[in-house]
């Protein structure tokens, strides 16, 4: 059997990171199915994810750990975790509380394109928490 065939058609799990280190993880309301956020994860970020049963990423922009919720207190307590068929990204659907996106949302995806020309956004959610309230620290 071939290498992708294997990796494909088995059971065991061998989560490819990128060149970077990193697998594309996105987080999906268990409930409702909604898309919350799309996020990296490191190798650190998944098994402690794995570990402590809630979703932990790592932040590119702060080259750590994030654990979601650390700040605002919006936690994502994992559900399952889907794996595609390369082993190259993830689905982790979890159970929130409130609001996931820092902006207020409850999503990250809170604007669709608009228009003919698709050059302009809408807004197709309301906010469901002040920021200011919950990032206080």
């Amino acid at each position: 059997m071939s290498a992708k065939k294997e990796l494909e058609e088995n059971l065991e799990f061998l989560p490819r990171f990128d060149d970077d280190g990193l697998i594309t993880a996105i987080a999906q309301d268990a409930t409702t199915g909604q898309v919350l956020m799309v996020a990296y994860m490191n190798r650190e970020a998944l098994d402690e994810t794995i570990q402590t049963g809630y979703g932990t990423y790592f932040s590119r922009s702060r080259g750590k750990l994030w654990r979601k919720g650390e700040e605002s207190g919006h936690r994502q307590k994992i559900e399952q975790i889907l794996v595609d068929c390369d082993q190259d990204c993830l689905v982790l659907k979890v159970s929130v509380d409130a609001g996931q996106c820092h902006v207020g949302y409850q999503s990250c995806f809170y604007r669709a394109l608009k228009g003919p020309a698709y050059k302009s956004l809408e807004f197709i959610a309301e906010k469901v928490y002040d920021p200011k309230q919950a990032y206080k620290k």
